[in-house]
């Protein structure tokens, strides 16, 4: 009896799980056809201003000795003019960074730049804190905000200021591109990734009139509309979706702008990737806790609760996939086996939880690569692989959220990297990789890996033939993840791109 009551309880946590992952499936097949059916309402100013407002431009930067001297250099060829560009150089960096910088800035000062080099010693609220310290010198009506591994086309401003002759609009986002795209097999499927995010979800809300998020970087806000809906605040770890939900809940409006590409380079490394993501799940499941609450209060249509529901909890998922990773096993041959099975459970489950992210990375790569596209997703497995191997890391960021857990605050390392024969491993700011966190994981993620060869093995002796392609995801996926990230570990720590583990509040 105990025996049937255990397996029933793995029975019901295993199906429950199922279920979870096969809604945020089925929000992509939403999204996907939410894009389809608004792609070709391309957002237009409503006018063009006859006299071009003044914008200050800010880049806040911490220890970027790579690539603040480009960035710098990309910010001086935006075509606006001169004598109505402000640029604050926000600058809380502890390395030689800051003498770069300053160079720089002396440089642009000379050429006939207001330019300015605003350095804090105090590093409260780290990126959202130095932005916040901007505004206290910030002589623009509009701010650009760039990070220092962006690249700016020179048309960025003239192309969205006009927007903001609609006085309902708050910000507008320009897409991302990646300068360091085919660098690896690595950056390769965190492009795919993030194009699903940025061409597809992005469009998608932005088109439908759903809310949708500055991305952190490369776009173009209305001063009032930061300072009216409370500013920056650094009480999670994504303040710019932070920022977004509040000022949309004011009624302020949003423009995404799919067809004007800002390049930015990803992280070249594993582990810089997996803080990355550690970093963003942390903080949209922060911003959850914080804010879902008001947009259900809020006199709101319940499309866009549904839709801000389902993009503030969307992290939930990774939690989902690690509860599956340990109920996969013992629950395997538990609910039946047979015809019935296969038509009520594995194939609706299969398009929903599995076949729809398929569908939705495999339409983004449509839309951007028309003619190669075919090509692309053939990284799919890859992808899919990459996802899986990343649940344990992301589930801990979501339970961090969930307890309030203090974290330490680590930067993404930028390498300045743009072709293939440039290496990152020599960076000195590769001291992230021997963060214990990280290398924990990397031997949980290793044995995860070799459990679930144990279950590939069980499947093939038992043929069960049908399993093995997912459970060779899930064991390649625990098993690059885990070996990449201890193959970077090394004996040496930099005190400078270490944050304290209580300087930023869960």
């Amino acid at each position: 009896m105990n025996g049937r009551a255990g397996h029933f309880i793995w029975a019901i946590c295993y199906l429950a799980v199922l279920i979870g992952l096969s809604l945020y499936g089925i929000h992509r097949y939403v999204i996907v056809y939410l894009f389809f059916k608004h792609h070709k309402n391309v957002p237009k100013p409503a006018h063009l201003f006859k006299n071009l407002p003044r914008v200050t431009v800010q880049l806040p930067i911490f220890n970027e000795l790579y690539v603040v001297e480009r960035l710098l250099e990309k910010v001086s060829q935006l075509d606006y003019p001169r004598d109505l560009l402000q640029i604050q150089v926000l600058d809380d960096s502890t390395d030689e960074t800051r003498a770069i910088s300053e160079a720089e800035v002396q440089r642009l000062r000379a050429e006939g730049f207001d330019i300015e080099n605003v350095h804090r010693i105090d590093r409260t609220g780290f990126k959202a804190g130095a932005l916040k310290a901007g505004l206290e010198t910030c002589k623009g009506d509009f701010i650009l905000i760039l990070d220092a591994d962006f690249l700016p086309p020179p048309n960025l401003l003239m192309e969205t200021v006009h927007f903001f002759t609609d006085p309902g609009i708050g910000m507008v986002q320009s897409r991302w591109g990646h300068v360091n795209r085919t660098y690896s097999l690595l950056t390769r499927v965190q492009a795919m990734f993030l194009d699903g995010h940025l061409v597809l979800e992005q469009t998608a809300r932005s088109r439908a009139g759903r809310f949708f998020n500055f991305n952190g970087t490369a776009g173009l806000w209305r001063r009032s509309c930061i300072e009216s809906s409370g500013g920056w605040q650094h009480d999670t770890l994504t303040e710019d979706l932070d920022l977004s939900y509040r000022a949309q809940l004011k009624g302020w409006k949003f423009v995404y702008l799919a067809d004007l590409v800002t390049p930015a380079e990803l992280p070249a490394d594993i582990n810089g990737f997996k803080s990355q993501q550690h970093r963003w799940t942390k903080g949209s499941i922060q911003t959850c806790k914080k804010l879902l609450p008001a947009i259900w209060r809020g006199n709101l249509p319940l499309l866009i609760k549904l839709e801000s529901t389902a993009h503030l909890t969307s992290n939930f998922a990774y939690l989902l996939l690690a509860f599956l990773c340990v109920l996969l096993h013992p629950i395997s041959g538990g609910l039946g086996s047979g015809p019935w099975r296969t038509v009520l459970l594995d194939i609706p489950i299969f398009i929903a939880a599995s076949l729809s992210a398929c569908v939705f990375y495999a339409c983004a790569q449509r839309v951007l690569y028309p003619r190669t596209w075919m090509k692309e997703i053939l990284l799919l497995p890859l992808l899919l692989a990459l996802g899986i191997g990343l649940a344990i890391n992301n589930a801990r960021a979501v339970l961090e959220a969930l307890f309030n857990h203090s974290s330490e605050f680590t930067r993404t390392p930028k390498y300045g990297i743009i072709r293939k024969t440039q290496s990152w491993r020599a960076s000195r700011y590769t001291a992230i990789k021997t963060a214990l966190p990280l290398l924990e994981l990397g031997f949980i993620e290793l044995g995860f890996a070799a459990y679930f060869t144990m279950v590939l093995l069980l499947a093939i002796l038992r043929c069960q033939w049908g399993s093995v392609p997912f459970l060779l995801l899930f064991q390649g996926g625990f098993a690059y993840v885990g070996l990449a990230s201890i193959a970077q570990w090394r004996p040496r720590v930099t005190v400078a791109d270490r944050e304290p583990a209580d300087a930023l509040p869960a």
